[in-house]
């Protein structure tokens, strides 16, 4: 065996480590070292929603599938059709029970207030022409009439929303009241003595009344009405978007039914048949009770309503008119007003003529809305009474302007051989208190007939749709069970 040589001789050629072949230079950068393996992207993952359609679209290639879907459609449809109609008539029937026991008492009462308020200060005027020899009764409405007015203010003020401008007129009239009680009061005291001022202090109160008070009740008059009206248009609208649901919840299961006679030749699914009939009740339900329940509405309102604003209008233009005519009388001619050029006439004469002209047109319209006889009579006598009121009033001012005051005076309150105007005036005011009593007893049967034909609908609704929408799946299910 040969062994290399020692030293630091060369070795030959085949001795000690392989050569390596040698490597040319690289040209440009250097490669980088190959780095850690980049794994692929994973597909972007879906949402429920696209799992769900196609589980749907996977079911609806086999005939189960398809049932159960068409099942679920049908209950959904018929559990919206139920949940529609009783949110919507839930709605409408809340209006007309606010019409009937809320928001047309409050109208009423809005026109209490203002009528009350009118008819004081008419009996303050006629007890101060009395002077004297003021009688009990003309005291004793007075008082009456003030009572009324506060209670009704006190309704009104808890039936209304704090800040709002209902509760602010309220509150104003509350302060002015006491004010005018007041200075009525002193006006009497003056007068009893025979003092003039006391007819400054009246007029003073007319002034305040016709100024400040009245039109203050008027407003609050009209923001009640307003009221009336919302709670009316809240009522009457038909619900057509639970109309709409179940004519296609009808039209699901009619259509439901069809494919099950062209598949099995079966014409009676009893699930699906319940299922219809009730859907069909509540619809029919539906229509007929909000038709009947916005009939007895309009009723009420065309001949309830709108009679009852008009008389009340035409009631308080006649307690103005008999005011103004008091005043007049009162005031001997101390205010005037141009009527033309460089003619002036008594301010309250020509006020009174306004309230007749008003009276005039209230009575005329009033007849024209009576629908029975019971309304038009009570209208007609208020129409004749006011006509001899007219003729005894020119009376009285031909005996005033020509300087005779007493017997002015004298046909004005009355004496035991004199008829006065005052008489005229009484028959106005009692046959149209009577003929508001009798269209407030129209309205409130009216009205009370279109609430009462929403009455159990919402809720029969919801009962049935449950019922429809069981029959609807039973049925689907018994069908189901012929493939197992």
């Amino acid at each position: 065996m040969t062994h290399p040589p020692k030293g630091n001789s060369a070795a030959p050629p085949g001795w000690g480590a392989p050569t390596l072949p040698a490597v040319p230079p690289q040209s440009g950068p250097p490669v980088p070292p190959p780095g850690p393996a980049v794994p692929e992207p994973r597909p972007p993952r879906r949402t429920a929603f696209a799992e769900g359609v196609d589980q749907l679209r996977a079911a609806a290639t086999t005939e189960p599938g398809r049932l159960r879907i068409i099942g679920a459609v049908l209950a959904l449809l018929v559990v919206a059709f139920g949940a529609v109609t009783a949110w919507q008539m839930t709605d409408r029937s809340a209006a007309a029970d606010d019409v009937l026991h809320s928001s047309q008492p409050l109208s009423a009462g809005a026109a209490d207030i203002y009528r009350s308020l009118a008819d004081a200060n008419t009996a303050a005027s006629s007890g101060f022409l009395a002077g004297g020899q003021e009688t009990a009764e003309s005291r004793t409405q007075y008082e009456q009439d003030i009572r009324t007015a506060a209670d009704g203010l006190i309704t009104a003020a808890a039936n209304s929303e704090p800040g709002s401008p209902s509760a602010d007129t309220i509150a104003k009239l509350n302060k002015l009241l006491p004010e005018y009680k007041g200075l009525v009061e002193r006006a009497r005291a003056n007068n009893r003595q025979g003092y003039p001022l006391g007819g400054a202090y009246l007029r003073y109160a007319d002034d305040k009344m016709r100024s400040e008070m009245l039109p203050a009740a008027e407003e609050l008059y009209k923001r009640e009405n307003q009221r009336l009206s919302s709670d009316y248009a809240d009522a009457r609208p038909y619900p057509w978007a639970a109309i709409a649901l179940g004519v296609v919840a009808l039209g699901g299961l009619t259509w439901a039914q069809r494919r099950n006679y062209r598949r099995t030749n079966r014409v009676l699914n009893q699930g699906m048949a319940a299922a219809t009939a009730a859907s069909a009740v509540v619809l029919l339900w539906l229509v007929v009770g909000h038709s009947v329940a916005r009939a007895g509405l309009d009723e009420s309102y065309d001949h309830g309503v709108r009679s009852l604003h008009v008389l009340n209008d035409a009631r308080i233009a006649s307690l103005k008119a008999r005011g103004n005519e008091n005043l007049t009388l009162v005031s001997r001619g101390a205010e005037t007003v141009e009527v033309k050029k460089d003619v002036f006439e008594d301010k309250f004469d020509v006020d009174f003529k306004k309230q007749m002209s008003a009276l005039t047109t209230g009575l005329a319209e009033a007849a024209g809305l009576a629908d029975d006889k019971d309304g038009a009579d009570p209208v007609k006598a208020a129409t004749a009474n006011m006509k001899v009121w007219k003729s005894r009033h020119t009376e009285a001012r031909r005996a005033d302007d020509s300087g005779d005051y007493q017997g002015a005076l004298d046909k004005v309150i009355g004496t035991k051989a004199q008829k006065p105007t005052s008489e005229c005036f009484g028959g106005v005011d009692t046959n149209l208190a009577l003929a508001i009593k009798h269209e407030q007893g129209e309205f409130k049967q009216a009205a009370g007939d279109g609430r009462g034909a929403m009455t159990g609908l919402a809720l029969g609704a919801v009962v049935l749709a449950v019922l429809a929408a069981a029959g609807a799946v039973l049925g689907i299910g018994r069908r189901l069970s012929e493939y197992r």
